[in-house]
C-alpha cells in the first residue's frame, strides 16, 4: 500500500505540474491537489473490482472540479451533468488548435479546465497501473502524461525537467518490479546522465523535435504555411501556388459587407502606390468620420482568428473603428491599426467596423464638399508627389491640372483625357466613380490576367489603360483611384481580401481572397469601396461595391439623368451590368498580386497522436534491444574460459526467462538442459557438455571447451528459435524478465 502511495503521488504530482506549465498564473494550487487525490485514491481499493467502482465515483468528482459542474446536476437528469461537462471540454480541447501558449486560465477559462482534468486522468490511468503492478504499463503513461505538455512548451529548465520524468519512470519500472536486478541502480543512473548529456547537444536537442501544437485527431495533418504581403503595387505579374491556404477565419454576420480591408496604400509616387499613413488630428477625424460610425449600436462586431496570415496589420471590415487585441497595437492613422509584435498563428482578436448601406438616390446628392484633411496638400487629391488636383466640380481644374502634366509626367496627360471622357459631364462624384468603376468592369474591353504584357516607355498603369488594357486588380484599383484623383475626386487603393465563403456562422478568407479595390470618400458616410476588377472571383457581376442592396436597372436609369455625355452613362448609353463581359479568364481563382507565399520557418512537419505513440513504443523497444544487447556483450569481456561458459549459460537461461518458462535464477547446467528438453523438446546435451568441460575440466582443454560452448549455444539457440512462434518469439526479444524487472 505505502508503495502505490509513493509511487503514484510521485508520478501524479510530475504529470501535474507538466501540465500546469501551460497556463500562466497559475493560482488554483488547492483544486490541483484535490484532483491529484482523485486520481490516486481508487488505486487504494484492495480489489480489482473495488478500483473499477472507485475510479468511476473519482471520474465523476474530477469532472465537476475539473469543469465547474455541480455533482447535484447528476440528479435528476444525468445527461444534463456530462453534457455540459462533455461541452467544455470540447471546447477547451479546440482551442488549443488556436491560441498560444502559455494561456492565462483567467482568460481561457474551458483551456483551464481541460488541463484541470488532463493532470487527473493521467494521474489515475497510471495509479491504477501501479496499484495492478503493470511496471511497463504505468511507465507508458506516465511518460505520455509528463511528457506530453513538455513538448507544447518549450523553456524553463529543459534538462531538468526530461531527467526528472526519465527518473520517474524508471522508479516506477523498479519500484514495481519484485526483483530489480543489480543492473536497476547503475541503469538509472547512466540514462540520467545519458538525458542530461544529450540534452545539451546541439545536434540533438532540437526545440520542436514533436510539434504537438499543430496535431489535429479530426483531419490529415497539413505543413503549416505562412502566407506574408507585400502591400505596396506590383505590377510585373503574379504566379500563384497551387495549394490553397486558409489565412483567417472570422466570425461575423453574412451581411457585413463584401471586404476585409488590412491597409490602404494612399500615395501614388515613382510609378505605383505605397502605403504612406497620416496622423490626423482629433480635429481632422471628426470631420473624415461619418456622425454614425459614433456610436457603438451603429457597429458591427468581427471575432477574428489568425489561421496562416503572417503580417502585422489588423484586418477588419471597412471602415474598421475599433480593435482589441493581446498584443501591443499602434493606430498608424486613416483607420490601419497595426500588432507590433505582429500577428502569431492561433491568435484572436476583436474588431468593430462601421458598415455603411446608402442608397443610391442618397449617394448622387452627396455634393462635392470636402474637409480640409482630404483637400490639403500632399492628401488624397494628391496626383503624383508635388502635383495636386482641385476638388471636384472646380472652375478651371481640368485646365490646371493639364499645366501640371509635363515632361516626365506628360504620359499621364492621357490618363487624365480618357478619365474625362469615360466620365462626361456631371455634378455628382458619385456618378463620375461609377462611371469608372463600370468602365473598368464592363465597357472598357478589358481583360484579366495575371501575366499581363509589359509597356515599355510607359507607367505600368497609364499602359494598362492606353495600350495592353490586360492586368490584374492592382491594375485595375490603381487606375481607377489614379483617374478619380485626376478627376477631384478623394480616392485611394484599399488592400485586403474579398469576402470569402461563409460556412457555420464563419468566413473563412485564403489567400486566395487577397485583392485590392478602391475606397472613395463621401459626405455623411466615409470611405465606401467600389471594385473596378471585372468578374472578381465568386463575387455576382449585377452589384455596386458601395451597397450589396443596389437595384442596378434602377441605378443606370438614374445615372443617365445626371450625365450627360461620357461612354458609360451617356443619355444614348445606358448599361445594365448583366451584359456580358469582353474580357476573358473572367472567374480567375486569384487577383493578389500582392504577397509572397513561403513556408514557416522553421518548416513544420505533421504528426498524429498514433504517430506520437508509435515512436514511443520504437524507442522503447529500441531501449530494450540495446540494454540486452550491452548486458550479453559485457558478461564475455574476459579470456577465463570459465566465466566465458558462465556468460553461455546466462544467456540461455535469459532466453528461457523471456519465453515466460520456469528456470529460477542461478539453474545448473542439468537444470537447463533439463529446462529446454522439456518444454521445448531440444536436446542440448552438447552445449551443457562444452559448459561443463570449460568451467570444471582440465585448464589446457578449458579454452577449446569455452569456444566450443559458444559455438553450441548458437546452433541451440537457432534450433530453439524453430520450436518458438513468431509472436513468442517477438515478446520475448522486448521482455523484461532477462532484465530483472518482470
Amino acid at each position: 500500500m505505502l508503495r502505490t502511495v509513493v509511487l503514484s503521488a510521485f508520478a501524479g504530482v510530475v504529470i501535474a505540474s507538466g501540465w500546469l506549465r501551460l497556463e500562466r498564473p497559475s493560482d488554483d494550487a488547492l483544486r490541483v491537489v484535490a484532483l491529484v487525490a482523485l486520481g490516486i485514491a481508487p488505486a487504494l481499493a484492495p480489489r480489482a473490482w473495488a478500483r473499477a467502482i472507485a475510479a468511476v465515483v473519482a471520474l465523476v468528482g474530477a469532472l465537476s472540479l475539473a469543469f465547474f459542474v455541480p455533482v447535484r446536476g447528476l440528479a435528476p437528469d444525468g445527461w444534463h451533468f456530462f453534457g455540459r461537462a462533455a461541452s467544455r471540454f470540447a471546447d477547451g480541447f479546440a482551442d488549443f488548435y488556436s491560441f498560444r501558449l502559455p494561456i492565462d486560465p483567467g482568460l481561457h477559462v474551458h483551456m483551464h479546465m481541460v488541463l484541470l482534468f488532463a493532470a487527473f486522468s493521467f494521474t489515475l490511468v497510471v495509479a491504477l497501473a501501479v496499484a495492478a503492478r503493470r511496471p511497463v504499463l504505468a511507465m507508458s503513461c506516465f511518460l505520455v502524461g509528463a511528457g506530453w505538455p513538455a513538448t507544447l512548451l518549450a523553456g524553463g529548465h529543459e534538462v531538468a525537467r526530461g531527467v526528472v520524468i526519465l527518473v520517474g519512470a524508471l522508479a516506477l519500472l523498479a519500484g514495481l518490479s519484485e526483483r530489480t536486478g543489480r543492473f536497476a541502480a547503475p541503469a538509472a543512473g547512466a540514462v540520467a546522465l545519458g538525458a542530461i548529456a544529450l540534452s545539451t547537444s546541439p545536434a540533438v536537442a532540437k526545440p520542436a523535435f514533436l510539434d504537438w501544437q499543430h496535431w489535429n485527431p479530426y483531419a490529415h495533418p497539413t505543413r503549416p504555411l505562412s502566407v506574408s504581403f507585400v502591400w505596396n503595387g506590383r505590377y510585373s505579374g503574379i504566379r500563384f501556388p497551387r495549394k490553397v491556404t486558409r489565412l483567417l477565419t472570422i466570425r461575423a454576420p453574412q451581411t457585413i459587407g463584401t471586404y476585409w480591408r488590412a491597409t490602404i496604400l494612399d500615395t501614388y509616387v515613382h510609378d505605383r502606390w505605397v502605403e504612406h499613413f497620416w496622423r490626423d488630428t482629433p480635429l481632422e477625424r471628426h470631420a473624415l468620420v461619418p456622425p454614425a460610425a459614433r456610436a457603438p449600436a451603429n457597429t458591427v462586431q468581427q471575432d477574428i482568428t489568425v489561421d496562416a496570415l503572417a503580417d502585422d496589420h489588423l484586418v477588419a471590415a471597412s471602415q474598421p473603428v475599433g480593435f482589441n487585441v493581446s498584443e501591443p497595437e499602434a493606430d498608424v492613422g486613416q483607420g490601419v491599426a497595426i500588432a507590433l509584435g505582429g500577428l502569431k498563428r492561433g491568435e484572436r482578436y476583436i474588431a468593430w467596423s462601421y458598415v455603411p448601406k446608402p442608397s443610391v438616390e442618397a449617394l448622387v446628392r452627396s455634393p462635392a464638399s470636402y474637409p480640409r484633411a482630404l483637400t490639403r496638400r500632399g492628401r488624397e487629391l494628391e496626383v503624383t508627389p508635388g502635383v495636386d488636383t482641385l476638388p471636384f466640380g472646380t472652375p478651371g481644374r481640368a485646365a490646371a491640372l493639364e499645366r501640371r502634366l509635363v515632361g516626365p509626367l506628360s504620359p499621364y496627360r492621357q490618363l487624365f483625357a480618357r478619365a474625362l471622357s469615360v466620365v462626361g459631364k456631371t455634378q455628382s462624384p458619385y456618378a463620375a466613380t461609377l462611371a469608372l468603376e463600370q468602365w473598368f468592369r464592363t465597357t472598357g474591353g478589358f481583360t484579366y490576367s495575371l501575366q499581363p504584357p509589359p509597356t515599355p516607355g510607359l507607367p505600368p498603369l497609364v499602359g494598362f489603360v492606353m495600350q495592353t488594357q490586360t492586368g490584374y486588380c492592382q491594375h485595375f484599383a490603381g487606375a481607377m483611384a489614379l483617374m478619380a484623383r485626376m478627376l477631384g475626386i478623394p480616392a485611394r487603393v484599399a488592400a485586403g481580401f474579398v469576402s470569402g465563403h461563409f460556412v457555420n456562422g464563419e468566413w473563412q478568407v485564403t489567400d486566395r481572397d487577397a485583392h485590392t479595390w478602391v475606397e472613395v470618400w463621401f459626405r455623411g458616410y466615409g470611405w465606401l469601396p467600389f471594385d473596378p476588377t471585372p468578374g472578381r472571383g465568386h463575387i455576382a457581376a449585377p452589384y455596386s461595391a458601395a451597397s450589396p442592396s443596389f437595384d442596378v436597372s434602377r441605378e443606370s436609369k438614374l445615372m443617365s439623368t445626371v450625365v450627360r455625355g461620357g461612354e458609360v452613362f451617356g443619355a444614348t448609353h445606358v448599361v445594365d451590368d448583366r451584359t456580358p463581359h469582353r474580357g476573358r479568364n473572367l472567374h480567375s481563382q486569384a487577383d493578389v498580386g500582392v504577397r509572397g507565399l513561403g513556408a514557416a520557418a522553421p518548416a513544420s512537419r505533421g504528426h498524429s497522436l498514433g504517430r506520437f505513440l508509435a515512436l514511443l513504443l520504437l524507442g522503447a523497444i529500441a531501449a530494450i534491444l540495446v540494454a540486452k544487447m550491452a548486458r550479453r556483450k559485457l558478461r564475455y569481456v574476459t579470456r577465463d574460459p570459465r566465466r566465458i561458459a558462465a556468460a553461455c549459460a546466462h544467456e540461455l537461461a535469459d532466453f528461457l526467462a523471456d519465453q515466460r518458462l520456469p528456470v529460477r535464477r542461478g539453474a545448473t547446467y542439468g537444470e537447463l538442459r533439463d529446462a529446454v528438453s522439456e518444454h521445448l523438446a531440444v536436446d542440448a546435451r552438447s552445449f551443457t557438455d562444452a559448459l561443463d568441460a570449460a568451467r570444471f575440466g582440465p585448464p589446457g582443454g578449458a579454452g577449446a571447451a569455452a569456444r566450443r560452448a559458444k559455438s553450441e549455444l548458437a546452433d541451440l539457440k537457432r534450433r530453439l528459435r524453430r520450436q518458438v512462434f513468431l509472436l513468442d518469439r517477438a515478446r520475448g526479444a522486448v521482455s523484461l524478465r532477462s532484465l530483472g524487472l518482470g
